[in-house]
């Protein structure tokens, strides 16, 4: 495995990659996606452990959309299996992904616990024990400390894990050689990072701008429909965004030998150019 460097510039290839790829399947890509965070959702009902065990199956399914974004550059429809990936490679990558969900789980709990030294709790219990958001808890200052300070601590954290999934999939790498890995391909490449996600930044209030324009003018005629549709189309753009991974995970890294495949897929990054 080797490190590539990569220009700024390749940021936006990757945000035109991702968007290209989900409109060759944007069914199947948009199912997957869908049912991957419901999955998570119907997680989060379970008493005390379920939020824990909801954050820890991200990098799973982090990964199922890198491989179903793989899947469908190669013109092959993904499929809902896809959605197990990270749990039939083999025991050892079992084992790698297990531990790499347990450990994103604790560094976000973290994150919450130490946000809540700020706000006593407040912020916390907003984003994970779903309490409404108020205009009063919004304006306080104690809650936009907490708010400031778990988006401050939670850049590095999915640094960290931005390439990790990839690396223990396709690469075999340990799980904590592959969080030093990620985050140092990250820092070498930020200047394309800063471009993707300032990208997908403007993505998203374009197409929240053309939303907010169709929802006020047909309003007379779809009324409680239009905040459906506007999220809707939020979920359809995060399927995007979580399509054009796979890209920077390939351009960051070197082709792994044939042996480091997961011998099902046929499918690796790498061959995706």
């Amino acid at each position: 495995m080797k490190l590539l460097i990569v220009p700024a510039r390749t940021g936006l290839q990757w945000v035109q990659q991702g968007i290209r790829t989900f409109r060759q399947q944007p069914l199947a890509l948009a199912a997957l996606f869908f049912l991957s965070m419901a999955a998570m959702s119907l997680v989060t009902v379970l008493p005390l452990i379920g939020p824990a065990i909801a954050l820890a199956l991200l990098p799973a399914t982090s990964l199922a959309m890198m491989v179903a974004a793989a899947e469908a550059s190669h013109g092959r429809a993904p499929t809902p299996a896809l959605l197990l990936v990270a749990f039939r490679t083999g025991r050892q990558r079992l084992q790698s992904m297990l531990t790499l969900g347990a450990m994103y789980a604790a560094g976000f709990l973290l994150i919450m616990g130490l946000s809540m030294l700020v706000d006593d709790g407040l912020f916390a219990s907003v984003y994970l024990g779903g309490e409404p958001l108020t205009r009063e808890i919004a304006e306080s200052p104690d809650f936009q400390a907490a708010m400031w300070l778990s988006m401050g601590l939670y850049l590095p954290l999915s640094l960290l894990f931005w390439h990790a999934p990839g690396l223990v999939h396709w690469h075999n790498v340990p799980p904590v050689k592959a969080l030093f890995f990620s985050i140092v391909a990250c820092v070498r490449n930020i200047g394309a990072l800063v471009v993707f996600g300032l990208g997908w930044m403007g993505v998203f209030i374009v197409a929240g701008m053309v939303m907010a324009l169709i929802t006020s003018l047909l309003a007379q005629f779809i009324g409680g429909i239009a905040s459906a549709l506007m999220v809707a189309t939020a979920m359809l753009l995060a399927a995007m965004f979580f399509t054009s991974i796979v890209f920077s995970f390939r351009d960051c890294f070197a082709a792994p030998d044939a042996s480091d495949g997961d011998g099902t897929l046929g499918a690796e990054p790498p061959a995706l150019r």
